[in-house]
């Protein structure tokens, strides 16, 4: 079993709609490259390209 990391260790990312930044959760383990905002609200109203 793998050692804990601390939260502090956790990669991060800016989102793309509210420009907060957000760490790496569990769920996107998987998909983590190409999740681009920090929640299903900001992933609605992203920004018109």
């Amino acid at each position: 079993m793998p050692k804990m990391r601390k939260k502090s260790d956790l990669p991060t990312k800016t989102c793309l709609a509210c420009g907060l930044p957000f760490t790496w959760r569990k769920k996107w383990e998987r998909d983590w490259d190409n999740v681009k905002y920090c929640s299903d609200r900001c992933r609605r109203s992203k920004p018109a390209s």
